[in-house]
């Protein structure tokens, strides 16, 4: 029996039989593109790296599932699993043969309460449903992760889907806000899509409406939309960003000109995105009456 057949006939039966892509929420991603491979040049590539299956749940990616052929060793494909859960930052991955089921537990350090060492590796019955893989993921319940995991990616119908270090940085972001971190820095290099992870961080923001109040005890929470700041050095980068955040309604984004505050005396506030240059919040010391603009950002 090759591999196909046995994906056929025994990989997608257990997988449905946990649950997956029948409990509302979860997917099945088959051959899931994780890189179109090395640019080699002269117009090629290196092979491409793709994942037999994908897991998700309520928006997440839970598991990484690589498959082998019937009389195949049922840890063949452990290295392969290991690989493509570590470069989609994915805690539970599994090897199987279709006759057993391989599981890696690809967290870092200590695990649980024995106190073992991750990752930790053992065969197991069958996979865990949905809700069980999320609650290993996520011990400790979060509100705001919740939320957050609502919303799915903006991806334009599948025609704009994120590179897997993208969809990355925007989880890692999102899991800070939700643990109420004040200070997140993204350091990524030119040409890897900083404007494309600020839309999708702002978009996840905007359809939870999550604000500052969210994180007062004092005040309490109040159903707003947030305000956002979108700072560029240079009008060409924040015109080309507010064009990049078209999908937001219109009345939601705010292009604000350098000299848009000082002539009018006041911030906007009339948006929930708005969008300029630093040089509009720089001011002359020695000017009469000089201060410098402020505005709530969110």
């Amino acid at each position: 029996m090759n591999e196909a057949e046995t994906r056929a006939e025994h990989i997608d039966p257990a997988l449905t039989a946990a649950g997956w892509g029948v409990v509302e929420g979860s997917r099945i991603r088959r051959e899931f593109p994780i890189t179109p491979g090395r640019i080699e040049g002269r117009g090629r590539r290196g092979k491409a790296l793709t994942a037999d299956y994908v897991l998700e749940y309520r928006n997440t990616r839970l598991a990484v599932v690589e498959a082998k052929a019937w009389n195949e060793a049922l840890t063949l494909g452990v290295a392969q699993a290991k690989n493509y859960a570590g470069k989609l930052s994915i805690r539970f991955t599994y090897a199987t043969n279709g006759k057993g089921i391989y599981e890696i537990d690809m967290c870092p350090g200590q695990c649980g309460q024995s106190g073992q060492q991750c990752p930790l590796e053992r065969e197991v019955p069958a996979y865990p449903t949905p809700v069980e893989l999320w609650a290993r993921t996520f011990a400790v319940p979060n509100l705001w992760r919740d939320r957050f995991a609502a919303v799915p990616f903006e991806d334009k119908g599948g025609s704009h889907p994120g590179r897997y270090y993208q969809d990355i940085a925007v989880e890692r972001v999102m899991e800070a806000i939700a643990a109420d971190r004040q200070r997140i820095l993204l350091t990524l290099a030119t040409g890897t899509g900083k404007t494309f992870i600020a839309f999708q961080v702002a978009w996840k923001l905007f359809q939870s409406r999550w604000n500052l109040s969210s994180t007062s005890s004092d005040t309490g929470y109040v159903e707003r939309r947030p305000r956002i700041l979108f700072l560029a050095d240079r009008n060409i980068l924040a015109d080309q960003a507010y064009n990049a955040f078209s999908v937001f309604p219109e009345d939601a984004m705010v292009r604000i000109a350098p000299d848009d505050i000082a002539r009018k005396g006041k911030v906007p506030k009339n948006g929930s995105l708005f969008f300029t240059i630093f040089q509009t919040f720089m001011v002359d010391p020695a000017a009469p009456n000089a201060s410098v603009n402020t505005v709530n950002p969110v």
